[in-house]
């Protein structure tokens, strides 16, 4: 077993840059073994060398280089799976400027819109939403659209489906899943000048590295189905999960999205992608 150490050089960065832990719930080794601390470091690496080769950058005369991560605390979902690391990364130019660096990790998640016709009706739309405390927000009955979190063992698509699954029940392929964030982002020029960021929508990159990719699951089922799907209890409960499934009219889904941002997100990438009429979208456009 390791023992901890108050520090180390991480190599991965030119010049190596020390790690030091005010916590001895994490040690090196889980650290580096922490998928969202290894994505989160392979997307400073890249974006700090960008200020080097390209002469545009506004950051060309006087780079910043990272000095030192300060690891503050770490939260486990199991004994071992880690769910949330908090760290501060110290990063300074020639001339002694910083950036702010505390930054939230907990990787990627994904979510869905999932979007019912009646087959009685060419006017009607529903969204499935979930209900469930999320004590961070201080609420026990926080509504929002179905989501999850990254396992990195699998495609965004496939633990959309997975997800789905568990919060409503439901029952579908990845393949029936279309990523809106992603035909939103096809063809940006430079991909954010060419920083390597995911394919996804960043709720709180002040503070957070999380990034969420948003897919939609549209579907004519007959009204009875969907009203078996009002209230039904689901998700996991050895996982503490107490989700009670709703129905929403979608013309109030942008009142829900007041509040939840992927909500919100995923009914603006929505819209705008039926008005530029792209083309994976266009099934149902002319109800």
């Amino acid at each position: 077993m390791s023992k901890f150490q108050p520090s180390f050089d991480l190599d991965w960065f030119d010049p190596p840059a020390q790690v030091r832990f005010d916590t001895s719930h994490i040690i090196k080794e889980e650290l580096l073994g922490f998928h969202p601390f290894k994505q989160w470091a392979e997307t400073l690496i890249s974006t700090l060398e960008l200020q080097r080769t390209d002469v545009k950058h506004p950051f060309h005369a006087n780079p910043y280089t990272l000095q030192s991560i300060t690891v503050q605390s770490a939260d486990w979902f199991t004994k071992t799976r880690i769910g949330f690391v908090k760290l501060s990364a110290d990063i300074k130019n020639d001339k002694n400027e910083t950036l702010p660096g505390v930054a939230f990790l907990r990787g990627g998640s994904v979510a869905m819109l999932m979007i019912l016709r009646p087959s009685d009706s060419n006017t009607e739309r529903w969204v499935i939403m979930t209900e469930q405390p999320r004590v961070p927000a201080g609420s026990l009955r926080f509504l929002e659209i179905p989501a999850g979190m990254m396992d990195f063992t699998d495609t965004f698509a496939g633990v959309a489906a997975k997800e789905i699954a568990e919060e409503t029940g439901i029952k579908l392929k990845a393949s029936e899943l279309k990523n809106l964030t992603e035909m939103a982002l096809a063809g940006v020029d430079g991909k954010d000048h060419n920083e390597k960021m995911q394919a996804a929508m960043y709720p709180s990159p002040g503070g957070s590295d999380e990034f969420i990719a948003i897919f939609l699951w549209e579907k004519i089922l007959d009204r009875q189905e969907i009203e078996n799907l009002r209230g039904k209890l689901t998700g996991l409960r050895t996982q503490g999960e107490k989700i009670t499934v709703r129905i929403l009219d979608y013309e109030l889904l942008w009142r829900v999205g007041a509040r939840d941002a992927k909500t919100l997100a995923a009914w603006s990438l929505y819209e705008a992608l039926k008005r530029a009429r792209h083309e994976e979208l266009i099934d149902y456009q002319s109800w």
